[in-house]
């Protein structure tokens, strides 16, 4: 996983905006996006929520889905998960 101030550029198959949305929504739309994905493809996730940042981790090692990239971005935080 990779916790960096500059964008790393990943091509991503799904990108959903959370952005205003406090625990558990940007969870829940971000498990509802990867239930229509298939295994392998990545999601991107962009939350205000500074929350969030242990949210999908703990997300992840829950479910078993891959946190491949989180991000601070100025006010905003990404998250980029491979589907299991």
């Amino acid at each position: 996983m990779t916790s960096a101030s500059t964008p790393i550029p990943v091509t991503v198959d799904r990108e959903i905006d959370t952005r205003g949305l406090r625990c558990p929504l940007p969870i829940l739309k971000a498990k509802r996006s990867l239930n229509d994905m298939a295994s392998g493809q990545l999601l991107r996730v962009i939350s205000t929520d500074p929350g969030s940042l242990r949210d999908f981790e703990a997300f992840a090692r829950q479910t078993g889905n891959e946190l491949v990239e989180q991000q601070t971005q100025g006010d905003e935080f990404v998250h980029v998960l491979r589907r299991r």
